[in-house]
């Protein structure tokens, strides 16, 4: 059975309340529950983690080699700032697929750039919580 790590970013613990125009009235877990009947629907495992901290991101990550056959992440903010983070998603060779809830193509110019995306082989943006079952799908496809 594939097992996939979902990872979520800084602020995004604060769904439903953090400018829901943006993001929506659906707390964080609504969202946990929504990844957890996606991933039974597929027939894959999934943990899931949240951070605000981008050491702690990077570690999860790490400790991800041999655990998990895909990441999912979300790095929010870090999306835009880290360089931590896709350096550690290459290092671990494990597929991840970034996902944003919003389409950071149509938001501000700082939010048009993804640090994350070299390091993951798909981006799904814009679609709400439905990009989480996408990338699912996306990693489910993916042999490792």
């Amino acid at each position: 059975m594939k097992r996939i790590l979902v990872i979520n970013g800084p602020n995004i613990n604060l769904l439903g309340i953090r400018e829901p125009e943006i993001y929506g009235k659906e707390s964080y877990a609504d969202l946990l529950a929504f990844i957890c009947n996606s991933a039974r629907s597929a027939g894959v495992e999934v943990r899931c983690f949240q951070s605000n901290s981008e050491g702690a991101i990077v570690d999860e990550i790490q400790n991800a080699i041999g655990q998990f056959n895909g990441i999912i992440i979300n790095p929010a903010a870090y999306t835009h700032t880290s360089i931590a983070i896709p350096d550690a998603l290459k290092a671990t060779g494990i597929p991840a697929v970034e996902v944003h809830l919003s389409d950071i193509s149509n938001r501000e110019e700082y939010r048009k750039i993804s640090y994350t995306a070299e390091a993951c082989c798909a981006t799904i943006a814009g679609k709400g919580f439905e990009g989480y079952s996408e990338a699912i799908e996306v990693l489910s496809s993916i042999s490792h």
